[in-house]
């Protein structure tokens, strides 16, 4: 606490010398941005890249949830679908139009009408995750039961409750403030929205996937015969990248609260922006992790090409025979002479 004050303060011995050139106080201590244009660059190429690519993961996993009907893929294909609004609402509203384009330039009504739709997307590409946990969690430790209750109909029911829970947990959110911009030290009020953010974004989700993956990697083996499935692994591989990937940006939130704020410190405003940056490439890996694990998700998104394909060479091949057909001269005995 007291190195933070010596830290805040060490601005004001120039005040003297600041104040003849007509600057607030507040705009001594606002801390620089020392990316400069690399987030744009960055969430640029996060979007050109993330949406097509999670544009191709819905289409095959709706492909393979019609051709299963297994629950498993409507959980993948809801976290895809939460994650195309997180990119949309959170990079590309967010980040690249009113900081980038519009400097924040905006009505307040609308940053904050905007600020829930964010949060809303970010709760629901985080919790649609759990449903998936507890399914392989059921599947693996007790199959019995997962037959009578994974189906797609309960699934679909599941999937639209989590997301109606994350709509109406983004509405507090509206009173979320700009960490960036705004000079005054966090109020009561930021205080209880930050706790909830980081509580319902990290650490009750992480502990949800923390003890439920214990179980079943202790299910296996305890069992010893059993290796651990493809889907399982797939599963592990979702919630560790999502626990690395946001936890920087945790500690970071938290820091701000107690220590230093991002408003005032330079290497507090760094570290946020790259612990955002690296929280919202969790929402573009998920279809590299599908592809290097599971075989039927890779066989759904090459068949996703075989009829283009096979269309383009039969138009080719039905185009060249009527070419030959048409001007393919006649054969002196085949010719017929005008009457």
């Amino acid at each position: 606490r007291g190195a933070a004050k010596v830290m805040i303060d060490w601005p004001n011995v120039t005040a003297s010398g600041n104040q003849e050139l007509g600057l607030k106080p507040e705009e001594l201590q606002k801390s620089k941005c020392v990316l400069g244009f690399i987030p744009v660059i960055y969430y640029s190429m996060l979007l050109s890249i993330g949406v097509p690519v999670n544009i191709l993961t819905a289409v095959a996993l709706c492909r393979l949830a019609s051709r299963t009907k297994k629950a498993l893929y409507y959980y993948l294909l809801a976290v895809t679908a939460s994650d195309i609004l997180s990119q949309l609402f959170i990079i590309f509203v967010g980040f690249l139009l009113e900081t980038a384009v519009f400097h924040r330039d905006v009505p307040a009504l609308l940053l904050h009408s905007v600020s829930v739709a964010e949060f809303a997307a970010n709760h629901a590409s985080i919790w649609s995750t759990v449903p998936l946990t507890v399914d392989r969690y059921v599947a693996l430790c007790h199959p019995l039961l997962h037959r009578q209750i994974s189906y797609p109909a309960r699934a679909r029911k599941i999937i639209g409750v989590v997301l109606a829970t994350s709509i109406a947990s983004g509405v507090p959110f509206f009173w979320w403030s700009d960490m960036w911009r705004n000079s005054h030290p966090p109020t009561a009020l930021d205080a209880v929205l930050i706790w909830t953010h980081v509580t319902i974004i990290y650490f009750l989700p992480c502990s949800i996937f923390l003890v439920l993956n214990s179980l079943i990697i202790h299910t296996l083996r305890v069992r010893q015969r059993e290796q651990l499935g493809k889907t399982t692994a797939m599963l592990l591989a979702i919630t560790s990248v999502f626990s690395i990937l946001w936890a920087p940006r945790t500690i970071v939130v938290i820091y701000h609260l107690y220590v230093s704020t991002v408003h005032r410190d330079w290497r507090i405003h760094l570290a946020y922006d790259l612990s955002n940056m690296l929280a919202m490439l969790n929402t573009a890996v998920n279809f590299f992790l599908y592809c290097f694990v599971s075989k039927p998700f890779r066989s759904a998104v090459r068949d996703q090409q075989v009829p283009t394909n096979a269309s383009i060479s039969s138009l080719y091949s039905g185009n060249s025979k009527r070419f030959q057909r048409d001007f393919t001269p006649l054969s002196p005995h085949g010719a017929r002479k005008p009457s």
